[in-house]
């Protein structure tokens, strides 16, 4: 036994040796066409937002029904920059390992690794570019899709990435919280960043941002909040899961909720987004997104689930144009960075990043081009299209023909991947 952590020990170093140097979101040799970085230069900022006056629900009781907090929200800001002689792509971002604090078998321990991208960089003079606003998982960070944050700054979109409060490795706390928070979070994050967007706001971001053309793109219960931000309210069954009622702020047919509706978010990516298999929308509640969709997801998720989970929520999405992606023996981790060599210490630590089937770098590439054909199309109007337009499965579900097919990917590269599209009714 003792020889045996020796060797997992050994293991982990020589990883952190030999990853010093690596960038995640890089392209492997059988990366699809589309997950190639782009033509610009990426900047990256840490910026702040607070949420006044905003329902405490962990602090709700009988005596005081309401109490009132200012939510602080940390956001990661990727975009296109100009950089000075001599600055090269390269930043260290900082996250925590664990599973939320005071968990003594996994403690919150900082760890490090390395981005293509330059900390504070001037951003280019050009602007206009669309919005995406990236939501995490429970508990997760807004750097856990760096390989797709700095892809897409480069390829001209304005990136920002949301720490939940509450919902961070570092500080998560009860569930009703990431419940009741996620739309309103991603709602809040997309005025504030339009307000900054304005000329002559003094921010960064002044001049570059076209928030009327955005897109959500959320993992887990980020996807849970994107689907319930573009207008699949939770059922009536639902609304109780949050003490008190609270829910119903974000419930099918609620006024207030309805009335909520943007229309300046023009697509959703959920990966694995959580909520089908615990019954969360009934089919009138997912019948109101009219928002084009991109369900990225593996077959075998034991979290947010498949067959009753992220397939029915493709399925019943009735009014919006969608596509799914399923890998094949995929778990729940279809969205984050792979390990860092600090995860391989801890078996829990890795797997909370990990597949156990498929190379977490074939994942990112595989994402990175599909998600860049599907914004190309729906925020850019590029002539992508023929991306999606892939063979049809037969009836057993599989690809009779020849997967090179799928038009860039190398030859006999789809191995794995289902592909399924059904229009808006």
């Amino acid at each position: 036994m003792r020889l045996g952590r020796m060797l997992v020990l050994a293991v982990a170093l020589a990883a952190g040796q030999a990853g010093a140097q690596e960038y995640f979101g890089d392209m492997r040799p059988d990366a699809p066409e589309l997950a190639a970085r782009g033509p610009l230069k990426v900047g990256v900022r840490t910026l702040v937002a607070e949420h006044q006056d905003q329902l405490d629900i962990l602090h709700a009781n009988a005596e005081q029904p309401n109490p009132r907090y200012t939510r602080k929200l940390v956001l990661e800001v990727w975009y296109p920059a100009q950089l000075a002689a001599g600055q090269n792509e390269h930043t260290v971002y900082t996250d925590v390992l664990g599973s939320g604090p005071n968990d003594p078998k996994r403690p919150n321990t900082p760890f490090q690794f390395n981005g293509r991208a330059v900390r504070d960089a001037a951003p280019v003079a050009q602007g206009g570019y669309p919005l995406v606003i990236i939501s995490h998982g429970y508990p997760g960070s807004r750097l856990q899709m760096s390989y797709l944050t700095e892809n897409l700054a480069s390829k001209g979109y304005v990136v920002v990435a949301i720490d939940h409060l509450e919902s961070t490795r570092a500080d998560k706390a009860g569930f009703a919280s990431t419940l009741l928070n996620r739309r309103l979070d991603d709602l809040f994050v997309l005025d504030t960043v339009a307000a900054w967007a304005k000329p002559g706001s003094g921010n960064v971001l002044a001049g570059m941002v076209d928030a009327n053309n955005t897109a959500l793109i959320g993992y887990s219960m980020g996807g849970y909040g994107a689907l319930n931000t573009v207008g699949a309210g939770v059922s009536a069954a639902a609304a109780a899961y949050v003490p008190g009622g609270k829910l119903a702020i974000n419930q099918q047919g609620n006024q207030q909720y309805e009335a909520a509706r943007d229309a300046r978010i023009k697509a959703v990516v959920a990966f694995a987004p959580w909520g089908g298999a615990h019954k969360v929308w009934d089919d009138a509640g997912l019948a109101g997104v009219r928002t084009p969709l991109l369900f990225i997801s593996g077959d075998q998720d034991d979290v947010a689930g498949y067959q009753d989970g992220v397939k029915q929520l493709f399925q019943k999405t009735v009014h919006a144009e969608r596509y799914l992606l399923t890998y094949a023996g995929g778990r729940h981790n279809s969205a984050p960075n792979p390990p860092s060599p600090a995860h391989w210490s801890s078996a829990d630590d890795f797997s909370s990043y990990s597949e156990p089937v498929w190379d977490s770098r074939r994942i990112n590439n595989i994402n990175q081009h599909f998600v860049t054909a599907f914004l190309g199309i729906q925020l850019k109007q590029q002539p992508l299209q023929a991306y999606l337009d892939l063979p049809p499965l037969q009836a057993d579900g599989t690809i009779k023909e020849d997967t090179g097919l799928w038009l860039g990917f190398p030859k006999r590269a789809a191995l794995g991947l289902e592909w399924r599209h059904l229009p808006a009714q």
